[in-house]
């Protein structure tokens, strides 16, 4: 899988990011209401040789996980996640993690972007979430700038690096992706 976009390349990851990787998911704040903690450089090998090697969604419960490579200098700024969530019922998810190198330039939201985009007219998902800790502002001002909507507030949800932690849940339709994205045919033209 690889992706393009005015500024990015959506690519696979490789031991040759680990060095960019250890400066984002490395970085305590970046990682203060994600899932993981902060990682080193043999957590990133790890999940190199075991998670991140994936390049297509074939069964329930995989994900793909794409290095955002600035087009201009070949510099990683971050990455971006879909998971595969029920082929079925066309069920996805998506994440992203960043740089705070590059916060407030627009990577994130392009980058996310161009994932939701393959993620429905590519895959052909028809339901995509973005789930999060409320304290998480910066990602909930980037689901808004992608049209999704929140959908669920879940308080005290589950523990998350040991304290309670609540989570909003995002989403957006395929049709309503179609609908902002002028001149992309909807999957489902009906809709």
């Amino acid at each position: 899988m690889l992706l393009e976009t005015a500024r990015l390349r959506l690519r696979p990851l490789t031991a040759a990011d680990t060095d960019a990787l250890l400066t984002y998911r490395g970085d305590e704040e970046v990682c203060r209401y994600l899932p993981f903690p902060p990682m080193d450089a043999a957590e990133i090998a790890r999940r190199l040789a075991t998670q991140w090697f994936r390049t297509e969604l074939v069964e329930d419960g995989e994900h793909v996980t794409l290095g955002a490579e600035r087009l201009d200098t070949g510099e990683l700024v971050g990455d971006v996640i879909l998971f595969l969530k029920s082929r079925e019922h066309g069920n996805g998810e998506v994440g992203w993690v960043f740089s705070p190198a590059v916060a407030g330039q627009g990577y994130a939201t392009e980058a996310a972007a161009a994932l939701v985009d393959h993620a429905f007219s590519g895959v052909g998902l028809r339901r995509l979430v973005a789930r999060l800790d409320e304290r998480n502002v910066p990602s909930a001002r980037l689901c808004s700038r992608l049209g999704m909507r929140l959908e669920a507030r879940l308080v005290d949800n589950e523990y998350v690096k040991g304290e309670l932690s609540t989570e909003l849940d995002y989403a957006i339709l395929e049709h309503e992706w179609a609908a902002r994205r002028p001149g992309r045919p909807s999957a489902d033209a009906s809709a």
